[in-house]
């Protein structure tokens, strides 16, 4: 509307020129009137001025640029008035793609200590169909609908260069959980940047990829060896002009749900090295690598790995610690002396096109001597038809978050459509231990409709065999409505 403003202005005043000229043209034609018919200069020399013969070439003068000032005034202003009724009609409408772009705030300076409140929550909703193989495993799993996360977090700087995070999650076990609590002293010498407090440890694309991010509902399989969240210190920074990242980190292990570690034993830590590899000219294609390690060293003994198959469903109970889902692939308490996690990475942005894969393998050294390898691993691609393409943080080692080009009620925009497809895979079967071999097969649809907001579905196939049911097959089809801010 402003624009439109402009315009009319700018259309007056120019109307407003025109006519000012005409005028100063007639007063110039009165002017030189004197000596065009013949009139003396000297005082008292015209008595007859006022004669009407004599002023017939002035007033001659004068009408015609009246009348032409008028015939002017009258077209631009029956213009100016179908203009505006054109544009009163048009008011309803999508405007056009030169009035839609949004204006750029002008940055202030920054005061300290400074908070802003940011958060988001994830609505689920699961629908299960099992083989009698599966009801046999499980039982009867029922649909699951209702908040598989609902958080909400302080973060800011309370000096130039040392940020915070207080993020609570209102959905999972504890009502509030401690999710990302911990302070950040940046730019120190050598160390870059330094991290205290509660947050995700340096092993895995996937666990560093925000969870608002995800493609998918879930993280992928492999997750199930993560330490992910730990009470601990770590440092980390960029590299090669940002073109790599590292971390690294030591913590308690394992944190509860309030961060909080008991017992003598019970410490860990992990490290991540990444880099890309290759980037086009243009920057609209790269092509990342990584690695990473873990060492966890639990307390009392005892280690379990366990996961579900990439539906984790609200949390319900009467204490909302129990899973609507249940776990898939369990170990059961393994006693084990420590364990040894080792990651690849590997993942390329194309274009619209973004894939994302990496393996994992845990080896654990048991309290009896002998130790055992558990495998897994997967691979995941998007493809966004509307012609967006996922950009990579280059802070983090990580894909970021699909923008559209046209959200969804701005200029006509429909938002970005995405397809996607992953396998995933993890063998728990290893050693004695008959915790299962899961095979996930997912196929997934994403609508994002601007930045904040996006709908998501999944199908997912999980085709497990563990003992001593063997084979079984479960179909599920969950979606999600996801907002953050």
């Amino acid at each position: 509307m402003a624009s439109q403003t402009r315009w009319l202005t700018d259309s007056l005043g120019e109307y407003e020129l025109k006519t000012t000229r005409r005028w100063l043209h007639a007063l110039f034609v009165l002017a030189a009137a004197p000596a065009s018919i013949g009139l003396s200069q000297e005082p008292g020399a015209n008595a007859n001025l006022y004669d009407a013969a004599a002023i017939a070439p002035v007033a001659g003068y004068l009408q015609d640029g009246l009348e032409s000032a008028q015939q002017t005034t009258d077209e631009r202003l029956a213009q100016l008035e179908a203009e505006v009724a054109a544009l009163r009609a048009q008011s309803g409408q999508a405007l056009p793609a030169e009035w839609c772009v949004p204006e750029t705030p002008t940055p202030s300076a920054p005061t300290y200590p400074g908070v802003r409140l940011t958060g988001f929550f994830q609505l689920d909703a699961g629908w299960f169909n099992q083989d009698a193989a599966s009801e046999a495993t499980f039982g009867d799993i029922q649909d699951a609908r209702g908040f598989r996360r609902a958080r909400l977090a302080a973060v800011g700087e309370v000096a130039e260069n040392t940020g915070y995070s207080l993020e609570m999650d209102f959905a999972a076990p504890g009502r509030p959980s401690f999710m990302d609590v911990w302070m950040e002293q940046r730019g120190l010498p050598l160390v870059g940047n330094m991290r205290i407090g509660h947050f995700r440890q340096y092993l895995g694309m996937s666990e560093l990829t925000s969870v608002r991010e995800l493609t998918f509902l879930e993280r992928p399989l492999p997750f199930a060896f993560s330490p992910f969240r730990q009470l601990g210190i770590g440092f980390h920074d960029t590299y090669w002009d940002q073109a790599g990242t590292w971390g690294v980190s030591g913590f308690a292990f394992p944190s509860d749900n309030f961060g909080d570690v008991q017992g003598d034993r019970g410490y860990g830590g992990s490290g991540r090295l990444t880099a890309v590899a290759w980037q086009s000219a243009v920057g609209d294609a790269l092509l990342h690598v990584g690695g990473g390690y873990a060492l966890t060293v639990p307390v009392d003994h005892d280690l379990r790995y366990r996961n579900t198959p990439e539906f984790g469903g609200p949390f319900g109970g009467q204490l909302g610690n129990v899973g609507d889902v249940p776990f898939f692939v369990d170990t059961l308490p393994m006693d084990v002396d420590e364990a040894h996690i080792f990651n690849g990475e590997l993942a390329g942005s194309f274009g619209s096109l973004h894939v994302m894969s990496e393996a994992r393998f845990a080896r654990a050294e048991l309290d009896n001597g002998g130790t055992i390898t558990f495998p897994s691993a997967y691979v995941e691609t998007g493809y966004i038809l509307t012609g967006e393409r996922r950009p990579y943080n280059y802070d983090t080692g990580v894909l970021g978050r699909v923008v559209p080009a046209s959200p969804v009620g701005r200029c006509g925009g429909w938002g970005a459509w995405e397809l996607a497809g992953r396998y995933s895979y993890i063998d728990l079967n290893e050693g004695g231990v008959g915790g299962g071999r899961l095979n996930d097969v997912t196929a997934g649809l994403n609508w994002y409709l601007n930045r904040f907001t996006k709908f998501q579905l999944n199908y997912i196939r999980a085709m497990l065999d563990r003992p001593p049911q063997g084979d079984s097959d479960t179909n599920i089809v969950a979606v999600r409505a996801q907002l953050d801010f």
